[in-house]
């Protein structure tokens, strides 16, 4: 079973991918048919292999709006917002599927098919997005859940969920409270303490039991939830809850034992020889398409700087299992920026930050030269950022469970990227390594192909850098 997909909202949008998909290759053979209408001889010679072509076309406007951040489980946008991304991942998936076509003849439909296609299927996709994601919404389909517990630890459900893009999928019915917990959960949401927890559940249809008690030392009823894990309800402990939920580990709530006995850490032959495969394909299909921008990209810093500045910037990271490697950078701040050999974290509006380096950061082009790095075996085209070591040195002693990060090789891209913006401090730092966390322990094809074509959103619409 997939990791990624064990998350609620994330088997939704599964879902969502495999429903629009099947609109598109059904919008481009009904295209094909109204483009040879009255042709019949025409119509039969194009529609041979048309079913292959037709999926190759879903592939491809899927795979755009993905990449556009409509797949995201948690996506906060309006109508209109929502509109827009639409409206761009069709756009950037027709000049995909037009240059893949072009590009194998034996794949080609003409533009008039694919124009016709688009036509037919964007509406039909604003349409079904928008009554899909209603009926989602609604309190039948989503899964039950009870809380046991109503202290502290109960309420970091409400305190970390407030929002309904990140309950989408379940809702809970109510908290019990344990014994001797001092209660901290309104009193309208509080269940009775109940006699047999298992008539609980049948009454109120539960389907998922999360274990949020502040102390679980001979409070929790072990035998009936024994009882309701044979009547087939799920029973999730918090941490594992909030991990399968939000994408992330939450720190203060682990200890050595949880991560000792929770899946993840796949380090099988099997899944390196995959990561290595993975990262020696994307990485010429990404450089066979930016190469013309690093072009453009060193010619601007030449220009800005003079012949004689450096073009790109080497500096030392952290990288798997606390191996120093040198990685390199398209130079974006000026060459005296360091001069006194102290490592800073970059600010918001940092002035050592150059004009040309100021746009390549905010759209991650000065990051393209980790590519040769990926090359040479020292990082991963998806894992957690590589720090410099005098940061990783100051960071191990203050946050627990950092070092767990350099278990996998470090990325050009990675999910705490993704849903977090550019670390910039301490605080920063911590929260960032929840999703590393997340990454390190649940990493797998899947996951790393999501974050790749996601990767592409953060760049669109800026999303984090500095």
């Amino acid at each position: 079973m997939v990791r990624w997909v064990r998350e609620q909202g994330a088997r939704w949008m599964l879902v969502l991918a495999v429903f629009e998909l099947l609109v598109l290759i059904v919008s481009l053979m009904v295209a094909a048919r109204l483009r040879f209408m009255h042709s019949a001889a025409d119509l039969a010679v194009f529609s041979v292999g048309l079913e292959l072509r037709a999926t190759i076309f879903g592939l491809i406007i899927v795979t755009a709006m993905a990449a556009v951040g409509l797949y995201l489980p948690n996506l906060r946008e309006n109508r209109l917002g929502m509109l827009v991304r639409q409206i761009m991942g069709f756009a950037a998936g027709g000049v995909a599927v037009v240059f893949v076509f072009y590009m194998i003849p034996q794949l080609f439909i003409g533009r008039g098919v694919i124009l016709l296609a688009l036509l037919i299927s964007f509406p039909l996709v604003v349409l079904g997005r928008s009554i899909y994601l209603r009926l989602i919404d609604l309190k039948a389909l989503r899964r039950r859940i009870l809380v046991l517990g109503a202290g502290r630890r109960a309420q970091m459900i409400n305190d970390n969920m407030r929002r309904r893009v990140d309950r989408r999928g379940f809702i809970v019915i109510g908290y019990v409270p344990l014994p001797g917990e001092t209660t901290v959960i309104a009193a309208d949401h509080l269940l009775p303490c109940p006699e047999s927890l298992d008539l609980v559940i049948r009454q109120l249809q539960v389907n998922e039991i999360v274990v949020a008690a502040d102390d679980r030392r001979g409070q929790l009823p072990m035998h009936q939830l024994l009882e309701c894990k044979q009547m087939g309800v799920t029973v999730t402990t918090l941490v594992s809850f909030f991990e399968r939920e939000l994408g992330k580990v939450k720190l203060n709530l682990i200890d050595p034992s949880w991560l000792v006995f929770s899946d993840g850490f796949d380090a099988t032959p099997l899944r390196r020889l995959g990561k290595i495969l993975f990262d020696s394909a994307a990485t010429f299909t990404v450089l066979a398409l930016t190469w013309p921008l690093m072009l453009v990209t060193a010619l601007a810093i030449i220009i800005e700087s003079g012949p004689g500045a450096p073009i790109l910037y080497r500096q030392e990271r952290v990288g798997e299992k606390g191996r120093i490697f040198k990685l390199i950078k398209f130079r974006s701040m000026r060459t005296d920026a360091e001069a006194d050999g102290v490592a800073r974290w970059a600010s918001k509006s940092d002035d050592r930050v150059t004009r040309v380096g100021r746009f390549i950061r905010k759209v991650r082009i000065d990051e393209l030269p980790q590519l040769w790095n990926v090359m040479r075996g020292d990082m991963s085209l998806i894992g957690p950022r590589p720090e410099r070591p005098q940061f990783v040195e100051e960071l191990a002693k203050k946050i627990d469970y950092y070092e767990l990060r350099h278990c996998v090789k470090p990325g050009l891209a990675g999910w705490a990227q993704l849903n977090y913006p550019y670390g910039a401090d301490e605080k920063d730092a911590a929260e960032k390594l929840k999703y590393d966390l997340f990454y390190v322990k649940n990493h797998n094809f899947m996951l790393d192909l999501v974050i790749l074509v996601q990767t592409v959103e953060v760049v669109l619409f800026r999303r984090g850098a500095r």
